[in-house]
């Protein structure tokens, strides 16, 4: 409402600490604008990404894979540290440029990793579609968490009196049911309460770094495959009873 708003804001204007996780279902234009206001665009669109399930088969996800960038405090010991966030996810904008003149300063702390597309028609259900989105996005880095501070400095070991807050489009990472066994994402919301309290040297040791094993084929490598798999794989136990019943013959 109205006068919530007015509340955050006399509440920012006083040097507070906000940390605010974004339900991109959730209709929020004044919430929305507020973050606007300070230099963050929240863009009405959900992070999609297509996945190789089969030789030639491809599934769509809206669940993102995401890591952590290590110039903030909040994620320095975070650095790559890569994390799930489930259910919708919209892609942030930041605008630094905008809002340097208010002594405003932002800093991406989340980006969706490679592959990724940021899909305005989230809704629609035409696979034909979304997979031509899917060619024609420009590959950028899409943001998807971001810290903001007012005032302060830029020098971390001067502590000043400032406005701070954190916020993240992606409202379910810290659920009970999406909390995975290494806990990346009560890492950074623990790390992102000890920013905001100014209490940077608290921030935790982060995570070991996973090491995924990953691989990908060509096409002809794909088709090469396909060739073992549906001919010479079910050749061999033919030549093998063709040369018992020819023994057994003579």
């Amino acid at each position: 409402s109205g006068r919530e708003m007015k509340l955050l804001r006399d509440f920012w204007d006083k040097q507070g600490r906000i940390l605010l996780l974004l339900d991109p279902s959730t209709q929020t234009p004044k919430l929305r604008g507020f973050v606007n206001e300070l230099g963050i665009k929240v863009n009405d669109d959900r992070l999609m990404v297509f996945v190789r399930t089969g030789i030639e088969e491809l599934a769509m996800t809206r669940d993102v894979q995401a890591h952590f960038l290590g110039d903030s405090p909040i994620t320095k010991r975070l650095a790559d540290v890569r994390a799930l966030f489930f259910g919708g996810t919209s892609s942030l904008t930041l605008e630094p440029d905008r809002v340097r003149a208010a002594s405003i300063r932002l800093e991406p702390l989340i980006q969706a990793e490679k592959g990724y597309f940021a899909e305005k028609d989230y809704n629609s259900d035409d696979q034909v579609k979304l997979q031509t989105d899917a060619k024609q996005s420009n590959n950028v880095p899409l943001t998807i968490g971001a810290a903001v501070e007012k005032g302060g400095s830029a020098d971390q070991r001067v502590q000043l009196n400032s406005s701070r807050l954190v916020v993240v489009s992606n409202s379910t990472f810290v659920q009970d049911n999406a909390i995975t066994q290494d806990q990346q994402g009560l890492d950074f919301i623990s790390g992102s309460v000890n920013w905001l309290l100014s209490r940077e040297q608290l921030i935790g040791i982060a995570p070991k770094i996973p090491k995924p094993l990953t691989f990908s084929l060509s096409e002809e490598a794909l088709r090469r495959l396909r060739w073992i798999l549906l001919v010479f794989i079910p050749l061999v136990p033919a030549a093998i009873g063709t040369m018992v019943w020819w023994q057994r013959r003579v």
